[in-house]
């Protein structure tokens, strides 16, 4: 068995290719109608396919699972999201941990969530 990559499920994949791109430089490697693969083995499939195939809804900012990411400058990436994305909704601003560490959680555009947090050593 070979793990393959996470999916996360958006309402348009196009809108969500532009974010992921324009916050963290993701590319498309294909676009099959619905469905996409971006570079680093990010998956993105619409809910109505998603909804269609399992039976199941969506639940946007579910909190079950996130995205994590790592960036020096974290001050950076947040005043860019801040600057293009000014409607994101946060579950914590920029902040910084007992062990030091600076992370910013929030939902992007479907409700997944993510985490950016500086380099952990």
């Amino acid at each position: 068995m070979k793990y393959k990559g996470t999916l996360i499920v958006v309402k348009s994949c196009s809108r969500a290719l532009k974010f992921y791109r324009d916050m963290f430089g993701f590319r498309l490697v294909w676009d099959n109608d619905g469905n996409m693969e971006l570079t680093d083995h990010l998956y993105l499939q619409e809910s109505s396919y998603w909804e269609a195939f399992t039976g199941k809804r969506t639940i946007p900012n579910s909190n079950q699972s996130e995205l994590y990411f790592e960036e020096s400058d974290i001050e950076g990436f947040v005043k860019r999201l801040e600057t293009l994305y000014p409607e994101t909704e946060y579950v914590n601003r920029l902040m910084t941990h007992s062990w030091g560490q600076k992370v910013v959680r929030f939902y992007d555009p479907d409700g997944n969530l993510i985490e950016v947090g500086t380099p952990v050593s």
